[in-house]
């Protein structure tokens, strides 16, 4: 059976918590972490946010930096607009901080990658004057850090983490890690009260080598110690260093999920005796925690657990986890083998009367939110939040209803979206994201990303289709519900070619009168080992492959790796013209002009214009991701360049074709159409609080005339997996 969470949890994501009236969290802000680096460092290098903090009015924050060895702060006096507050060199990798007063303490490892040495220590940081003003010596390698309530001691999960690469990373690696606990007077480290709490030779995995990971401190005083490698949980009387308690953190059996990376989203397999191994921990009260189950030598359970302190297992999510990162489109196929979403991080905070628990997901990075219900009740799913790559510090601020999210993935390498931290909100308006989730089929949510065209419904208003492009295999067709809020996927359909489901990079698509559709399959001929066509579909309602139609030879040869990107349809019968936007120049093409294909069926001819693109900013480019006809011998296009943020390019704009006629292939003259902006969609993408998307991919127009906008999440592989789907409204023909 599923459990009844899973239902519930679904349940309540297609009412996006409005039903419910309660408060929810919107995001409000982005910080990209490099605008935080001095004059003296190169912005191209590699940053991260990994564990961040705040100081007692919720003013300042500070995350640790360990690519930079350095500790960043940033000053949210006016939440919605972050600003960089300083970068102190910290001559390690910094690992964890917490603040107190006007003093970070932050935990940084000397060692660097001597696994057999490991070393590191305890820096205070004046947060006034921003300089390190004291260490302490902590023997070791620490990993997570934290404040007892009453102030008076630092609790440190000493890891010594082991080496991946030594032996496939098997246990035991020494030297043993342990917990350490250092007095505070008069808010300084007290190095000399330094207690060393020993956790050998408790857990059945290897009692030899326990590898603290992860620490919290409850209100008695009681630690919550996770030994993730060894799936083991330890509790310490931080007033007197005696372990109190120790237990496994056990085993689930996963119903219902995706474990075999294949490039399809088919939760219907199971996995047995799935160790949870624990990564992070926080108390939810004085006799429970919850902890994120992430796995990281053999295990990971794909959900979180709440315990109580005796070790009694209270709840445990399941595969619920999945489930909703698929329902919203960010579940990380490829890493289906490896832990799947991949729970990391653990928040709990209190905002007035409701307790609430932040689940980070490392590979789908969403941070999902539940309410806790209270001790032995399941706790209630109320949203979603998107943010940067790879979410791992969690934040809660409930003093300024604040949120917080730190995220470590960094693209630079790649141009693709830095590391972030990410501000939310919490207020009486309903939750703005997500703006398109997937039914349930069958007992489990329709898998999507990747959405890279859309079409309207032929005759339905309110219904679209869309296309998913190579991220996925086979190639799907999904169809859209825009009457509800967010819009829904209600169904996929796999396209086939001979029977069997068939694999394309679908780019286009556009309605056929008779319930079929037109595809435009993007080829790559510059691919050496095996290079690909730009191919037009021709496609049943049920998504058989009628026809598939090759450029001529004498086009094909002039094509590059930029090829279909969108595809429409004008007239019927003897006057169908099929129409093809090709994203950048080919050889052929003048600088600064893109093809626009016309194909006629019934005279199997092709003709071209040439489309005026934008000039790109330096290093960057400019093409075309869409097609959409609008009639009246008009057309829209999305013309993008590849960048992020504020000084990207992301347009709709118009042109018509009365009065031009497509060239012949090989003419010596081309037209030219002219162009006229429609919508600077950039703003809008900005408003969203995130770090400006980049990939504009599907546009269409349905039967009434309203206009829909979607983007592309890259099927959650170098992205944060957000997409933004837009109502645009009527738009004037």
């Amino acid at each position: 059976m599923r459990q009844p969470l899973v239902l519930a949890a679904l349940a309540t994501l297609m009412l996006s918590g409005t039903a419910l009236a309660e408060p929810m969290f919107n995001r409000i802000a982005t910080f990209p972490v490099p605008l935080n680096l001095p004059a003296d460092r190169d912005p191209a290098k590699k940053t991260v946010a990994e564990i961040i903090a705040a100081n007692e009015d919720g003013t300042l924050l500070a995350y640790t930096d360990g690519e930079q060895k350095a500790l960043g702060l940033i000053d949210i006096t006016t939440p919605a607009a972050p600003k960089p507050a300083g970068f102190i060199p910290l001559g390690g990798e910094s690992t964890s901080v917490v603040v107190l007063g006007d003093k970070a303490f932050v935990a940084v490892v000397t060692s660097g990658d001597n696994f057999k040495e490991p070393a590191g220590h305890l820096a205070t940081v004046d947060l006034k004057t921003k300089q390190v003003v004291a260490t302490c010596d902590l023997g070791g390698q620490p990993d997570s850090v934290t404040l007892t309530k009453d102030r008076t001691k630092i609790v440190i999960a000493i890891e010594n983490e082991r080496d991946e690469t030594l032996n496939k990373g098997a246990l035991p690696q020494l030297p043993a890690g342990n917990l350490t606990l250092i007095g505070l007077k008069d808010g300084a480290i007290d190095c000399a009260s330094r207690q060393v709490v020993d956790m050998t030779g408790i857990a059945a995995v290897e009692p030899t080598d326990p590898e603290p990971e992860f620490v919290d401190v409850n209100a008695d005083g009681l630690a919550v110690v996770t030994l993730q490698e060894n799936n083991h949980l330890a509790i310490v009387d931080t007033k007197t260093g005696k372990l109190v308690a120790h237990f496994p953190a056990g085993a689930v059996d996963l119903k219902g999920i995706d474990k075999t990376r294949d490039g399809q989203i088919r939760p219907v397999e199971e996995l047995k005796g799935v160790a949870r191994e624990p990564d992070s921990v926080r108390w939810l009260d004085n006799d429970r925690f919850v902890t994120a189950n992430e796995g990281d030598w053999k295990g990971g359970s794909r959900g979180f657990t709440i315990f109580r302190k005796d070790g009694t297992v209270e709840f445990d999510s399941g595969a619920t986890t999945d489930h909703l990162a698929i329902s919203l489109g960010h579940y990380p196929e490829r890493r289906s083998a490896a832990k799947g979403s991949e729970p990391e991080g653990i928040e709990v905070g209190t905002y007035g009367q409701d307790r609430l628990i932040f689940v980070g997901l490392e590979r789908a990075s969403l941070v999902l939110v539940y309410k806790d219900e209270g001790p032995g009740r399941a706790p209630r799913y109320l949203q979603a939040l998107p943010g940067g790559i790879a979410p791992e510090g969690l934040l809660a601020i409930p003093r300024r209803n604040l949120f917080v999210s730190a995220s470590e993935a960094d693209l630079v390498a790649k141009g693709g979206p830095r590391s972030a931290v990410t501000i939310y909100q919490r207020g009486e308006a309903p939750a703005a994201y997500p703006t398109l989730v997937s039914a349930e089929v069958e007992g489990a949510p329709i898998g999507w990303g990747a959405l890279s065209g859309l079409a309207a419904h032929p005759s339905l208003p309110g219904r679209l289709h869309a296309v998913t492009d190579s991220a996925y295999s086979p190639s799907r067709i999904l169809e859209i519900d825009t009457t509800q809020k967010p819009a829904r996927i209600t169904a996929a359909i796999t396209v086939t070619k001979d029977g069997k489901p068939a694999a394309y990079d679908l780019e286009g698509i556009a309605a056929r009168g008779d319930g079929g559709f037109w595809l435009a399959s993007e080829g790559n001929p510059e691919t050496k080992d095996k290079p690909t066509p730009n191919i037009l579909l021709r496609v049943s309602a049920k998504g058989e492959v009628e026809e598939e139609i090759l450029l001529p030879e004498e086009l094909a040869k002039q094509a590059s790796r930029f090829g279909f990107e969108g595809v429409a349809v004008t007239g019927s019968g003897a006057e169908e013209t099929i129409w093809l936007a090709v994203q950048r120049e080919w050889k052929d093409d003048p600088k600064g002009k893109a093809k626009i294909l016309s194909y006629k069926p019934a005279s199997k001819s092709w003709g071209v214009l040439h489309y005026p693109l934008s000039a790109a900013a330096a290093g960057a480019w400019m093409g075309l991701s869409e097609l959409t006809a609008l009639g009246n011998d008009r057309f829209a296009v999305i013309e993008r360049d590849n960048l992020f943020g504020a000084k990207a390019v992301k347009t709709l704009t118009t042109f018509s074709i009365k009065g031009l006629t497509p060239a012949p292939l090989g003419s010596a003259t081309i037209p030219t159409v002219e162009k006229t902006l429609l919508r600077d969609l950039t703003p809008a993408l900005m408003a969203l609080g995130g770090y400006g998307l980049d990939k504009v991919e599907g546009m269409a127009l349905d039967r009434d005339g309203n206009l829909f906008v979607v983007t592309d999440n890259d099927g959650v592989d170098d992205s944060s997996g957000e997409t933004q789907f837009l109502a645009l409204g009527k738009i004037a023909n």
